[in-house]
């Protein structure tokens, strides 16, 4: 956020405080000593406008908030002065130091500078809205990061150096080893040797992989026009194929949902393609028609950082210079566009209830009929048709418009997920609290219901995932099952790398081996597998 609309004040004198505690009283002497060097200073003073490159230097090694920034330069006149430091000479410091951690991040290094200039003005003519941009982006979607993704039947792992492992259902050869075998256990895709993968997304029947050069490969289903259950595409792809059409577009992340699929640019432009004849959304294109299309509408000229798909109906969480921001279109049926209404949205609409909650969306996650949100302070909101109690409300009400989970309010929350009637919150120390539907154990609280060894209770609020804490390690991803057609299964991720599954396991998409008449795990279970 700019100096305008930031309130944050940086505590700088307590970061130069806190490093000489960590030297000897001669050190700190010797250092004090050396600043008296600086034309008429007293001892212990350090004028910064001396030697500007060394503060330029500190703010970037401290990888301040972009809001920091704003506040220094909102604070001190020294902060938003031009620095006369190259590339541009009339940059303020803290306009430089944020350029200097955009350099940083991947997608933003081999970017033209015209390119860089247009992402500049896009995001609002600031290098730190676009630092706030990219930052954003990282977090919410644990891009270059270690991820697991809990597909329809089949299953994703990634590592953190981009390697790729496939396991469960492989009808359609949606695992990419060049067959339609089951895997019952993680499986390397061989073929992608050399390319590093930094995304995954998983529909049923078909896979599509992102690599850090803006890359997209597809293989499964080779339709992306048809309903989750429905009839085969024209062939079969069962090794990772380049998505030609793509091919003009730097994509960071991919979603599937039903009749559509949607990529989102390094650059935050949204594009979908077959929406299909009854569903036309922003553009005009037929059920046959695998061209990629922008988004038209409001998000024209709105970068966004995340998409997500659910069924029938799209989410974007834009970054705009006033602040973070939820867009929704596609299908309305149970209230889940949160627009207070059941109508279909042909074009991205604003949901207009955070500004009224004062909550900052940072996280989205789109449910096969529900959604939720994690704001910037830790508040969970969710909205849509509350089956089974997955909005985590104490009952089973639809709401056609975001609401914030009491029962969540002593926890800080970071990460929120969604699949077909459940939802699963991790806060900031790891926990993990569960909601919704308990069939196939898929909800990690294992209280089975008389007479039905495989349904299990349904939790109308929030509950603490005890399985997953007296694993003693801090979870900081949970991937689910997002379709209406397939039993469940959810992944935990922790902070070290480890991988706990639990939940349906009938086509192997746990990456473990069941036993006997087994058909799911009711407490997670380590797969063996180290995405570190």
């Amino acid at each position: 956020m700019d100096a305008s609309t930031s309130g944050a004040t940086p505590s700088i004198h307590y970061i130069i405080d806190q490093s000489l505690s960590l030297v000897t009283p001669l050190q700190q002497s010797l250092q004090r000593i050396q600043r008296h060097c600086f034309g008429d200073a007293h001892p212990g003073e350090f004028p910064l406008a001396t030697n500007p490159s060394i503060v330029l230097h500190v703010l970037t090694a401290c990888d301040l908030e972009p809001q920091d920034l704003a506040s220094l330069e909102a604070t001190c006149t020294f902060f938003r002065q031009p620095a006369n430091f190259p590339p541009d000479f009339e940059l303020s410091i803290a306009e430089l130091a944020a350029l200097d951690m955009c350099q940083k991040r991947a997608i933003f290094k081999p970017m033209t500078e015209e390119e860089k200039l247009s992402l500049k003005q896009r995001c609002g003519g600031s290098w730190k809205l676009v630092l706030r941009y990219l930052l954003a982006g990282e977090a919410c979607c644990r891009r270059e990061k270690s991820q697991a993704i809990a597909g329809p039947g089949h299953s994703i792992a990634v590592t953190s150096s981009g390697a790729v492992y496939t396991f469960g259902s492989n009808s359609s050869g949606q695992l990419g080893h060049g067959n339609l075998e089951e895997e019952w256990r993680p499986r390397h895709i061989k073929s992608l040797q050399g390319i590093r993968i930094i995304q995954a997304a998983a529909g049923a029947g078909r896979t599509m992989l992102i690599s850090d050069a803006g890359r997209v490969y597809a293989f499964g289903k080779d339709s992306f026009g048809e309903a989750e259950y429905g009839a085969q595409g024209a062939k079969l792809v069962t090794t990772p194929q380049l998505v030609e059409s793509l091919k003009g577009i730097y994509v960071v992340q991919a979603a599937i949902g039903n009749f559509f699929t949607a990529v989102l640019s390094r650059e935050g432009r949204v594009y979908t393609f077959s929406w299909g004849n009854d569903a036309k959304l922003g553009h005009q294109t037929e059920s046959t028609d695998l061209e990629p299309h922008p988004l038209l509408g409001p998000l024209e000229n709105i970068p966004v950082v995340q998409i997500a798909a659910g069924y029938c109906y799209l989410l974007a969480l834009a970054c705009q210079p006033s602040g973070m921001s939820v867009y929704s279109v596609g299908c309305g049926l149970g209230g889940k566009l949160g627009h207070g209404s059941r109508t279909d949205e042909r074009h991205p609409r604003l949901i207009e209830k955070f500004q009224t909650l004062n909550l900052q969306p940072m996280v989205v996650a789109a449910g096969a009929w529900h959604a939720a949100v994690v704001g910037r302070d830790g508040r969970v909101c969710t909205w849509g048709w509350g089956r089974y109690g997955c909005l985590g409300h104490g009952n089973e009400e639809c709401e056609s418009m975001p609401k914030v989970v009491d029962s969540l309010s002593k926890v800080k929350a970071v990460h929120v997920a969604t699949g077909d009637y459940t939802t699963f919150v991790v806060s900031a120390e790891g926990d993990v609290y569960s909601f919704g539907c308990g069939e196939s154990s898929s909800l990690g609280h294992s209280t089975a219901v008389e007479g039905q060894p495989n349904r299990h209770t349904n939790v109308l609020s929030p509950e603490l995932v005890t399985s997953l804490k007296n694993i003693d390690e801090r979870v900081v991803q949970i991937s689910l099952t997002n379709s209406i057609y397939w039993n469940a299964h959810t992944f935990a991720l922790t902070h070290s790398g480890k991988l706990y599954a639990f939940g349906a396991g009938d086509k192997g998409q746990l990456g473990i081996e069941l036993v006997g008449q087994q058909s799911e795990r009711g407490n997670p279970e380590r797969v063996d597998i180290d995405l570190s």
